[in-house]
């Protein structure tokens, strides 16, 4: 009786490549942690670039060489760089000195809300945990290490300095592109393109709201007698950026300092403030005018914000948007309707290998091609005047 050789399976099949791409993904999250302090300075800058990219179009329509659309461009990211430095250091300083002048009050309001946890019987692990959140020396050591983190932040500063000054450069080269390779690379260029688009009118929307948000709450505050009113008006303007839980984080600080200040009608009044300017724009307006740049669900934009804190640190909840577009066109592409339909793409709603003029194929001539992603920097919205 003859022995039948048992089949090999193939090593390049669908298992392998998935298998690979797994531990692919897994060893270069674990390289952005351990380079994270380098990477969130270069997501920042690429971020920035996107952003104000578009100024160079209208220079260069009038005349204007390539170097000088360059070198504005870089002034402008650099301009906003300035005015968001100016709002933190602002902020951070009056924060420590007002930290010094509250502590007092600080500690009775403590021993007051520990001592009503305990009397209520809900037990000394609570008491003693509210106790610790609200520790005044913790608030001491925040604001005495206001010097290291400016330290900390200089040298962050400097390397998004560099970063933007080489990806501007970058800009302006990979928009002649198609012009090197044809228009068979048209499609990507159009997917990386409609990503810049939806990066920058998710932060444009995002900064507009997150503007109004602050002025309608610093005056708020300013009206109920909270001190340093334009420190958490700051603080309202960047948590705008942080999806689903910027409300909260925003609210929290000042909300113990009304309770430091003015007890618990002071905090009922700034708490209901907010709910009622934070909800109604943030919640019910906002959405609106982000959904087509965002087009995420909320599951996976909660998830991104834990999710990229925890790989490059506190600025990975700020960029988690653009951070999760750019992951999933690098993973995804137009590959895999299902999946990005999954993560909340609307506009993916049937296989791509569906009969033209079934709902969500993708279109004639759209991006589809399974071909790799463009490098890093190809940031042109618009195609080449001409």
């Amino acid at each position: 009786m003859t022995e039948q050789a048992l089949p090999v399976p193939a090593s390049g099949g669908p298992s392998a490549r998935g298998s690979v791409t797994v531990i692919a993904v897994l060893l270069v999250l674990v390289a952005l942690w351990f380079a994270r302090e380098l990477v969130a300075p270069l997501a920042l800058a690429l971020v920035l670039v996107v952003i104000v990219h578009p100024i160079r179009h209208p220079l260069e329509r009038r005349g204007w060489p390539r170097w000088a659309a360059t070198t504005v461009v870089i002034a402008v990211a650099y301009l906003i760089l300035a005015v968001l430095a100016a709002l933190l250091v602002f902020a951070g300083v009056q924060f420590a000195d007002l930290v010094v002048d509250v502590v007092d009050e600080l500690q009775a309001a403590v021993a007051s809300v520990t001592g009503a946890l305990a009397a209520a019987g809900l037990g000394d692990q609570l008491a003693d945990a509210t106790a610790s959140a609200l520790d005044p020396s913790a608030l001491l050591d925040l604001a005495q290490g206001l010097g290291g983190w400016l330290i900390a932040f200089l040298t962050a500063a400097f390397f998004v300095l560099a970063y933007v000054i080489f990806m501007a450069a970058d800009a302006a080269r990979y928009r002649r592109a198609e012009q090197a390779f044809g228009t068979g690379i048209r499609p990507r260029l159009d997917r990386v393109r409609a990503l810049n688009s939806s990066v920058r009118r998710y932060y444009v929307v995002n900064a507009t709201f997150g503007a109004i948000v602050a002025v309608l709450d610093g005056l708020a505050l300013w009206a109920l007698g909270i001190p340093i009113p334009a420190v958490w008006a700051i603080l309202a303007f960047v948590t705008n950026f942080i999806p689903n839980i910027g409300f909260v984080l925003g609210l929290i600080p000042p909300a113990v300092l009304a309770f430091v200040v003015g007890g618990v009608p002071l905090l009922l009044a700034v708490i209901a403030i907010y709910s009622v300017v934070n909800v109604v724009l943030q919640v019910l307006v906002q959405p609106k005018f982000v959904s087509d740049a965002v087009d995420l669900s909320l599951t996976l934009s909660f998830f991104s914000v834990v999710f990229w804190t925890f790989v490059i640190g506190p600025l990975g909840a700020i960029l988690s948007i653009p951070l999760t577009l750019t992951a999933r066109e690098a993973l995804l592409g137009d590959r895999d309707g299902w999946l990005r339909w999954l993560s909340g793409n609307a506009a993916i709603g049937a296989p791509s290998d569906a009969p033209p003029g079934t709902v969500g194929a993708p279109a004639s001539g759209s991006a589809g091609t399974g071909q790799p992603e463009p490098p890093p920097g190809a940031l042109d919205h618009d195609r080449p005047a001409g």
